[in-house]
């Protein structure tokens, strides 16, 4: 509980001072040290608010000591160095936060990259104009009734020979001629 007081008496160089006693009896002792950092010199008749505990000597002395009409300080010096800590320990976490942040987009931006570099691999190769011997071509109308395209690009899907160069013919992008000589699925069907 705080109580306030007039300091009585001040020794400035060993830095101690007394209070009138608020009960009768000896005066109540107050040190230096008592008093916060920055504190002007004690003066004697200052008005002063400050706390009581007994001493190592079960006397009671004055500590945490303000001037009158000041709030006091409830920071002790424990909790003055665990809020440093928080402080340090906010800075970090704000580190924390960015060392995160750019790792996420650090791997956004590599699955973007791999993304366009598999969609590219994966672009079919433009179609060229298929080369066509005149001896095929003049086979293609009489198979024209028998074949159809039916979304079939690939050697797997044909039924034949013949089935694979009407696709071929009549179909663009398909995946059946390699090397783009007009001969379609030569290791399956057109040996």
């Amino acid at each position: 509980m705080r109580a306030h007081g007039t300091l009585t008496r001040w020794n400035t160089d060993p830095g101690f001072g007394f209070f009138p006693p608020a009960q009768p009896g000896d005066d109540l002792f107050v040190h230096l040290s008592a008093f916060p950092r920055g504190f002007e010199a004690p003066r004697i008749g200052g008005v002063l608010s400050f706390e009581t505990e007994p001493d190592t000597d079960g006397r009671t002395r004055a500590v945490r000591i303000v001037r009158a009409g000041t709030p006091a300080s409830r920071h002790t010096n424990a909790t003055r160095s665990s809020t440093a800590r928080e402080e340090l320990g906010r800075g970090r976490i704000g580190l924390t936060k960015v060392v995160l942040v750019m790792a996420v987009l650090g791997a956004g931006a590599f699955a973007f990259q791999q993304r366009a570099t598999l969609s590219a691999v994966r672009k079919p190769a433009p179609a060229a104009e298929p080369v066509v011997s005149p001896a095929r071509s003049a086979a293609a109308p009489a198979a024209a009734s028998q074949f159809s395209c039916g979304g079939r690009t690939r050697c797997p899907q044909m039924r034949s020979c013949a089935n694979a160069q009407y696709v071929l013919q009549h179909r663009p992008g398909t995946q059946m001629d390699g090397d783009h000589d007009g001969v379609p699925c030569k290791d399956q069907w057109c040996r």
